[in-house]
Order: C-alpha cells, then structure tokens, then sequence
C-alpha cells in the first residue's frame, strides 16, 4: 500500500461510510481521512475528480474508487 497516494473521502453518517471505517480499524489500517460533511475543499474535489458526491470514495494515486465492498476489496489485495 505504501506504493500508493490514497485518502478516504466520507461523510460519518454515511452506513456504508462506517463500515469502511470499520474494517480499516479492525486491520490497523490508517489511511487520510477527507469528511465531506465538514470539508467543503473534500467535497469539491470529489466532484470535481469523480464528478458525483457520493460517498465512500477512495482515492487511489487520485483516482476514484466508488463502494464501500469495492474498497474493502482492493484493500485486501494491497493492504
């Protein structure tokens, strides 16, 4: 994973958000978190990057990657 620029982009009321959260804390993963709900910067560049709002959305070397299983998944093959 270290070969990789990644952050987070959520909203901590999200479900699907949480179970992110979830399973990165379960894995001792730290990854930069951009909460979109407080962040107005967070929220236009994940617009303006993937051009929807939604959330959770991880960034991988600035590109897009959209639901909460699809993460969790790539995290399991790179963490």
């Amino acid at each position: 994973m270290s070969n990789h620029k990644l952050e987070l982009f959520i909203r901590r009321t999200c479900p699907f958000c949480v179970k992110v959260l979830n399973y990165l804390d379960r894995r001792g993963i730290e990854i930069p978190l951009r909460d979109i709900s407080i962040d107005p910067e967070a929220e236009a560049t994940l617009i303006s990057v993937g051009g929807k709002r939604q959330v959770p959305c991880l960034f991988i070397d600035g590109s897009p990657l959209y639901e909460s299983g699809d993460i969790i998944a790539w995290l399991d093959e790179n963490a």
